[in-house]
């Protein structure tokens, strides 16, 4: 299995604030990659600098071994990579199912019949292939959220990354849209890479959680590693403070 995603001493400074410091970090092929820590740690920042919705201010980042570039952004983020944001970003004025089609059509090049094959595939994945003909507006947040996780799918990429997908939902629907992501995570072969701070979840899906604080990954390991025997102090008190809610 090839590392998929490489962030090799990756800095991003926004003004005067330093929020990511000599970040190094391989993702392999197929890995589920869950990223925790505490509000203002540089975890989304982390994961927007993989696909260049933050360009780097200095450091180097390679997907599936070719650098990515301001240049070969758009081909090496269509080729490889799809994400699902903490907001749905649904089209509010097109059905669900036009939702879906649009970017395979658009971008690759399917035909309307292949793309709609595609959407409805990945709506009963997301057990929503009732709600092909509504619109957003219809919809409860959670399943904005299956949606928006089908919508990627559509994308057929080898590499999902999830920016806190659970944080603007109502604790009710949190659930529903973690166990999609389970699945995903235990039938599929795609490359996850989740910003959480849903605990469960990490322990559950997660082939290694890394632990980032001030920029820096300070500890990472298995879920049972990182868990059960963290190492660094900072992570003990971290994970105390959450693990007893």
């Amino acid at each position: 299995m090839g590392v998929m995603i490489r962030l090799s001493r990756v800095n991003k400074v926004f003004g005067d604030l330093h929020v990511l410091k000599d970040v190094n970090l391989e993702v392999n092929e197929g890995e589920k990659l869950v990223i925790i820590g505490p509000s203002g740690s540089g975890k989304s920042t982390t994961v927007r600098c993989m696909n260049f919705l933050e360009v780097p201010t200095s450091g180097k980042v390679f997907i599936n071994g070719e650098e990515l570039t301001l240049k070969n952004r758009l081909h090496i983020i269509r080729t490889y990579m799809s994400m699902v944001f903490q907001s749905f970003n649904l089209y509010p004025h097109l059905t669900v199912l036009r939702n879906l089609t649009l970017a395979p059509v658009k971008i690759h090049h399917k035909t309307e019949a292949e793309a709609e094959e595609l959407a409805r595939k990945y709506l009963r994945v997301v057990g929503l292939e009732s709600k092909a003909a509504s619109y957003p507006a219809a919809l409860s947040g959670g399943q904005q959220q299956r949606i928006a996780i089908a919508r990627a799918l559509c994308q057929e990429s080898k590499i999902m990354l999830f920016d806190e997908p659970t944080s603007a939902l109502d604790p009710e629907t949190i659930q529903e849209v973690l166990d999609v992501m389970v699945k995903l995570a235990k039938e599929s072969n795609i490359t996850m890479v989740v910003v959480t701070h849903e605990m469960g979840f990490a322990r559950k899906v997660a082939d290694r959680v890394v632990f980032m604080e001030d920029g820096r990954i300070i500890e990472e390991g298995t879920p049972e590693q990182l868990f059960d025997h963290p190492k660094s102090e900072r992570v003990k008190q971290f994970l105390g403070k959450i693990l007893q809610h």
